[in-house]
């Protein structure tokens, strides 16, 4: 997952300060793995040098001031254009196409839209790995079984997903 495009989904939702980004990042996409105050400042500090995000207010807090970030029209575009685009079919995309789906709830975009053109992505993987295991060597069958099986996962989660988007929703923008 990329942290840098989620936590300017985040900030779109609402402008943050940094220790809100994490604390949300966290709660969302970080169960097992949550993100470092380190790591979030230092990706804050990237996305202002590239004009993804501005700081729009600094103000006192307990040690350094807190700045509040907010994105921009760049940033903005950015995140637009990572949400609609599927994800390379490969094995182990359940952390990204988890980030995409529920940041698209969190901003109101047509998460549903989302899923169906991740859907069509992974049935043409399938496709070529089938196609590769009719016509390869037994090592090329068993990687691409391999792979098959994890798409066949990738799928089976994609139907649950959609089918529970409604109460993601609300679970999500309360």
């Amino acid at each position: 997952m990329t942290v840098p495009l989620t936590l300017l989904g985040l900030l779109e939702r609402e402008p943050s300060h940094g220790y809100d980004l994490k604390r949300d990042y966290d709660a969302f996409f970080g169960r097992g793995k949550p993100l470092s105050f380190g790591q979030v400042y230092s990706t804050l500090s990237r996305l202002t040098r590239d004009g993804k995000v501005v700081v729009s207010e600094v103000g006192p807090g307990e040690g350094p001031d807190r700045k509040r970030y907010v994105i921009t029209d760049t940033g903005a575009t950015e995140v637009s254009t990572w949400l609609t685009q599927p994800v390379e079919p490969e094995p182990h995309l359940q952390t990204t196409l988890f980030a995409k789906v529920t940041l698209s709830l969190m901003l109101g975009r047509p998460a549903e839209e989302y899923l169906d053109r991740q859907r069509t992505a992974h049935l043409q993987r399938m496709r070529e790995l089938t196609e590769l295991k009719r016509s390869g060597e037994l090592v090329d069958a068993l990687l691409a079984d391999h792979g098959l099986f994890h798409l066949e996962a990738d799928l089976r989660w994609i139907e649950l997903t959609a089918s529970r988007l409604d109460a993601l929703a609300r679970e999500v923008t309360k």
